[in-house]
Protein backbone atom coordinates (compact mmCIF):
# COMPACT_ATOMS: atom_id res chain seq x y z
CA UNK A 1 0.00 0.00 0.00
CA UNK A 2 1.42 3.16 -1.20
CA UNK A 3 1.38 6.10 1.63
CA UNK A 4 1.49 9.94 1.01
CA UNK A 5 1.19 11.89 4.05
CA UNK A 6 1.54 16.08 3.45
CA UNK A 7 2.51 18.41 6.35
CA UNK A 8 3.26 21.77 6.68
CA UNK A 9 -0.05 23.64 5.52
CA UNK A 10 -1.62 26.26 6.97
CA UNK A 11 -3.21 30.13 8.21
CA UNK A 12 -0.14 32.96 6.66
CA UNK A 13 -0.25 36.58 5.27
CA UNK A 14 0.55 38.01 2.37
CA UNK A 15 3.94 38.09 1.93
CA UNK A 16 5.11 34.80 4.08
CA UNK A 17 6.64 31.04 3.67
CA UNK A 18 5.25 27.97 4.15
CA UNK A 19 7.41 24.74 3.67
CA UNK A 20 4.88 21.46 2.55
CA UNK A 21 6.55 18.23 2.82
CA UNK A 22 5.40 14.85 1.70
CA UNK A 23 6.74 11.58 3.24
CA UNK A 24 5.95 8.24 0.74
CA UNK A 25 6.62 4.74 1.39
CA UNK A 26 9.81 4.75 -1.65
CA UNK A 27 10.83 6.87 -3.88
CA UNK A 28 8.78 8.08 -6.77
CA UNK A 29 9.19 10.83 -9.31
CA UNK A 30 6.57 13.19 -7.66
CA UNK A 31 4.73 16.50 -7.70
CA UNK A 32 2.56 18.73 -6.29
CA UNK A 33 -0.73 19.90 -7.53
CA UNK A 34 -3.22 22.43 -5.70
CA UNK A 35 -7.12 23.05 -5.92
CA UNK A 36 -8.58 26.56 -5.20
CA UNK A 37 -11.98 26.56 -4.20
CA UNK A 38 -14.24 26.58 -7.11
CA UNK A 39 -11.58 25.74 -9.58
CA UNK A 40 -9.89 23.16 -11.41
CA UNK A 41 -7.03 20.96 -10.05
CA UNK A 42 -3.93 22.81 -11.18
CA UNK A 43 -0.04 21.60 -11.47
CA UNK A 44 2.29 23.16 -9.10
CA UNK A 45 5.50 21.77 -9.25
CA UNK A 46 7.35 18.35 -10.01
CA UNK A 47 10.60 16.48 -9.24
CA UNK A 48 12.37 13.81 -11.21
CA UNK A 49 13.02 10.10 -9.14
CA UNK A 50 16.18 11.50 -9.46
CA UNK A 51 15.78 14.75 -8.14
CA UNK A 52 17.84 16.39 -11.31
CA UNK A 53 14.95 17.53 -12.72
CA UNK A 54 12.46 20.07 -11.76
CA UNK A 55 9.21 21.60 -13.21
CA UNK A 56 7.13 24.58 -12.31
CA UNK A 57 4.24 26.00 -12.85
CA UNK A 58 4.17 29.59 -14.56
CA UNK A 59 2.41 31.36 -11.66
CA UNK A 60 5.08 29.66 -9.05
CA UNK A 61 8.04 30.35 -10.44
CA UNK A 62 10.77 32.46 -8.94
CA UNK A 63 8.52 31.76 -5.74
CA UNK A 64 8.66 28.29 -4.96
CA UNK A 65 11.16 25.33 -4.91
CA UNK A 66 10.90 21.67 -4.73
CA UNK A 67 13.38 19.30 -3.85
CA UNK A 68 13.64 15.95 -2.19
CA UNK A 69 15.49 14.33 0.28
CA UNK A 70 15.95 10.42 -1.50
CA UNK A 71 17.29 9.05 2.06
CA UNK A 72 13.62 9.65 3.68
CA UNK A 73 11.75 9.29 0.32
CA UNK A 74 10.56 12.88 1.46
CA UNK A 75 10.11 15.77 -0.93
CA UNK A 76 9.29 19.48 -0.03
CA UNK A 77 7.81 22.39 -1.14
CA UNK A 78 9.28 26.21 0.08
CA UNK A 79 7.24 28.65 -0.94
CA UNK A 80 7.71 32.38 -0.45
CA UNK A 81 6.14 35.35 -1.41
CA UNK A 82 2.58 33.96 -0.30
CA UNK A 83 -0.03 35.59 -2.27
CA UNK A 84 -3.75 35.32 -1.70
CA UNK A 85 -4.48 33.20 -5.18
CA UNK A 86 -1.89 30.56 -3.45
CA UNK A 87 -4.90 29.85 -1.12
CA UNK A 88 -5.80 25.94 -1.88
CA UNK A 89 -5.48 22.98 -0.95
CA UNK A 90 -2.00 20.75 -1.67
CA UNK A 91 -1.67 17.71 -2.86
CA UNK A 92 1.30 15.53 -3.22
CA UNK A 93 1.28 12.58 -5.93
CA UNK A 94 3.68 10.30 -6.89
CA UNK A 95 4.30 8.67 -10.26
CA UNK A 96 5.61 4.50 -10.84
CA UNK A 97 7.50 5.93 -13.96
CA UNK A 98 10.57 7.29 -13.64
CA UNK A 99 10.30 10.17 -15.92
CA UNK A 100 8.64 11.75 -19.04
CA UNK A 101 8.28 14.82 -21.00
CA UNK A 102 7.45 18.37 -19.62
CA UNK A 103 3.75 17.85 -20.78
CA UNK A 104 3.57 14.41 -19.31
CA UNK A 105 5.08 15.19 -15.52
CA UNK A 106 2.62 18.15 -15.11
CA UNK A 107 -0.24 16.37 -16.01
CA UNK A 108 -2.24 14.71 -13.35
CA UNK A 109 -2.60 11.44 -15.02
CA UNK A 110 0.74 11.11 -14.90
CA UNK A 111 0.89 10.18 -11.26
CA UNK A 112 -0.49 6.75 -9.72
CA UNK A 113 -0.71 7.93 -5.97
CA UNK A 114 -2.31 11.00 -4.29
CA UNK A 115 -1.82 12.17 -0.79
CA UNK A 116 -5.01 13.20 1.25
CA UNK A 117 -3.85 17.20 0.99
CA UNK A 118 -3.17 20.12 3.32
CA UNK A 119 -4.57 23.54 3.56
CA UNK A 120 -2.51 26.21 2.55
CA UNK A 121 -4.37 29.58 3.24
CA UNK A 122 -3.04 33.02 2.66
CA UNK A 123 -4.45 36.46 4.03
CA UNK A 124 -4.33 39.63 2.45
Amino acid sequence: QVQLVESGGGLVQAGGSLRLSCAASKRYAMAWFRRAPGKEREFVAAISWSGTRTYYAESVKGRCTISRDNAKNTMYLQMNTLKPEDTAVYYCAASRLVGGTVLAVTAGEFYDYWGQGTQVTVSS
